[in-house]
């Protein structure tokens, strides 16, 4: 154990200290963690990637380590809060100075995704009518409580946000001028706290700003976002979304630490309904039985048509999931993306329509397989089916997320494998129908 902590201690960096933690077992990494200093502590436990950090605060507020506990930042204490037993998240609470438990509460009261429940209340505020030295002065008493210095949020008298100053800007000027000389009249921009989190990083992206000021209806500065705080945000949402993507739902943990129940609960749901919804393929096989068995070399084309038209909706529905989480396009804008998708849809059917007549007239000329008497019918079908499966798997694709959006639901909901179920069911269909109108009096 001794070289266990002396090994802890030789990291000079957070993350590195944090990584070596996060390869022990809970138990382990909680004790070896606890024996570092306080200003060591907190900053290990106020590191997002710290795998055991439930653990860590769990056993600090069993043992009332108040000295760590109070000088946490306010909105990490809040996050781990938030997931903690409740007899902890009340024993914690208690342990914390009025001040801190009122903050921290009103940070956890905010829904989870907006900008309150991301932000910070350690911030950087001073009146209008002090001087640059004085603010010079304030920032460094008070710089080792404070998240971060980017920038200066200078308030009137009813404690109303009047202008931002940055850290530059102030260090660069006159020690003996008013704040007010320095303010270029620019209206400050400024969150809600209930605004989404995807606005806040839109804005923050647009303008190249490292933090932003939360406001509430009195334009008075509640708190602010940092650009790392939004980061860690999307990377958490990023995560759901990938998950849902591939057609399970979000563990919530690493990989290997999640239980076997865990496992089965968050796949099998999702793998139940693809089970269903492909059922709908099987029947959709049985209804053209008699076409098979007249016609069995249209089975042998049946994996090349429902590839295909998965493929090109799981492509347009990435394209819309992206474009929609990042503001390019919104629901308005469903209509211009179905009137581009069609004549895609289009053209790359074809494409891949004229390489599969190209395929099967090959194969019938060169002798590697005889279709029959009515081969080239049989590459017209391929030809014009996967024209219309392509168009419709395009189309199909780049509309479920904007439905999925409408009623409220997370667009990466949309998955590859919930947009190829539903193109594997309507592109049997397709298949066949042009077979039936094709072949009709020949094969069939």
């Amino acid at each position: 154990m001794q070289d266990s902590i002396a090994h802890l201690k030789q990291f000079d960096h957070v993350a590195d200290a944090v990584s070596y933690l996060n390869q022990l077992k809970a138990t382990v990494a909680v004790q070896l963690a606890t024996q570092l200093d306080t200003d060591g502590l907190i900053e290990l436990i106020e590191n997002p990637e710290l795998t055991h950090d439930v653990e860590l605060l769990t056993h600090l507020s069993n043992i009332k380590r108040v000295d760590v506990l109070d000088q946490m930042a306010e909105d990490r204490i809040a996050d781990l809060l938030s997931i903690v037993e409740p007899e902890v998240r009340q024993q914690t609470l208690s342990l914390l100075s009025p001040a801190s438990r009122t903050s921290i509460l009103r940070l956890m009261s905010y829904p989870e995704g907006t900008v309150g429940s991301i932000m910070t209340t350690e911030f950087t505020q001073v009146p209008t009518y002090w001087t640059v030295l004085q603010t010079l002065d304030h920032i460094r008493e008070v710089h080792a409580k404070r998240e971060t210095v980017y920038s200066i949020y200078v308030v009137n008298e009813a404690q109303q946000l009047q202008f931002v100053l940055p850290l530059r800007q102030l260090v660069c000027s006159d020690s003996s001028a008013p704040l007010t000389d320095l303010w270029t009249g620019q209206t400050p921009i400024t969150l809600e706290a209930y605004m989404d989190r995807d606005e806040a990083a839109h804005l923050i992206r647009r303008h190249d700003f490292l933090a932003l000021p939360v406001v509430d209806e009195s334009n008075q500065v509640l708190g602010i976002v940092t650009v790392d705080d939004v980061i860690d945000a999307l990377m958490d949402e990023a995560a759901e979304d990938f998950g849902r993507f591939g057609g399970a739902e979000h563990i919530g943990k690493p990989y290997l630490e999640a239980g076997f129940g865990t496992m089965l609960r968050k796949r099998g749901g999702w793998l139940a309904i693809l089970f269903l919804g492909e059922m709908f393929t099987a029947s959709a096989m049985q209804y053209y039985e008699m076409e098979l068995e007249k016609a069995v070399v249209l089975a042998m084309f049946i994996p090349l048509i429902m590839s295909s038209g998965g493929n090109s909706g799981s492509q347009a529905t990435s394209l819309l999931i992206r474009g929609l989480a990042l503001g390019e396009v919104q629901l308005k804008d469903w209509w211009r993306v179905i009137l581009r998708e069609l004549p895609t849809g289009l053209v790359l059917g074809a494409g891949l329509g004229s390489i599969g007549f190209a395929r099967i007239m090959a194969w019938q000329h060169l002798g590697f397989y005889d279709y029959g008497e009515h081969y080239m019918l049989i590459a017209f079908t391929i030809w014009v089916s996967l024209i219309g499966i392509v168009c419709f798997g395009s189309s199909i694709g780049s509309m479920l997320p904007f439905a999925l959006q409408r009623f409220g639901f997370d667009p990466a909901s949309a998955s590859a494998p919930l947009v190829a179920t539903l193109v594997d069911v309507l592109g049997l269909v397709i298949y066949f129908s042009v077979a039936a109108f094709i072949l009709t009096g020949t094969l069939l």
